[in-house]
């Protein structure tokens, strides 16, 4: 049996999109489709969020543990939006370092200050009609309805213009667009992340 040769250039995968377009939902769904041994690690996210406000499974930091950690360079990726903070840790280097697809649920506005900066990122944007986004927004109540109508106005706010960008429509079925990430990953498999020895 040959060794495996694991490199730093595991993929990075950054999944962006508007608020709701159901990022949370694909991802979590795509999670629960793939192998156990499935060498993909799905990065939380640091927010200065209360943690029972519903949506994704975050770890929730006051500000000042926000700004503690980053000053002290902890995060890997961190941006502002609708007033909060969200951070990306850079445990997220060392699981790609051991060779595992790392998956982060990012942020257009950011992903246009960091496009470039990793050969090795693939970036993905979820996305759904107007109507649908309006919809799930009020259905889920985690913002009041000014919050909720400032979030649907960024919808079309950020254009991501990237060649590599994967685009997955979350319009109907939720296997549909979970079965859709899983393929992209599939594809990730045999990427530079991980090169076998001839």
């Amino acid at each position: 049996m040959r060794a495996v040769q694991k490199t730093m250039n595991a993929p990075l995968v950054y999944v962006m999109g508007p608020s709701g377009a159901g990022k949370d939902s694909v991802l979590d769904r795509a999670r629960a489709m793939l192998s156990v041994d499935a060498p993909i690690a799905f990065a939380h996210r640091y927010i200065t969020r209360p943690a029972n406000v519903g949506g994704e499974n975050h770890v929730a930091l006051s500000r000042a543990e926000f700004a503690l950690r980053r000053a002290h360079g902890l995060f890997a990726f961190h941006w502002h939006a609708h007033g909060n903070d969200y951070g990306i840790g850079r445990e997220i280097e060392t699981w790609r370092a051991g060779g595992l697809t790392v998956v982060v649920s990012g942020s257009r506005e950011h992903y246009e200050k960091v496009v470039g900066s990793d050969p090795d990122l693939h970036p993905v944007l979820i996305t759904a009609a107007l109507d649908k986004l309006r919809q799930r927004l009020s259905d889920r109540g985690r913002e009041n309805a000014a919050a909720a109508a400032s979030r649907l106005a960024r919808s079309d706010a950020y254009a991501v213009n990237d060649s590599r960008l994967v685009t997955i429509v979350n319009d109907g079925e939720l296997d549909a667009a979970a079965e859709a990430f899983v393929r992209l990953l599939a594809t990730l498999r045999y990427s530079p992340g991980v090169r076998r020895r001839a």
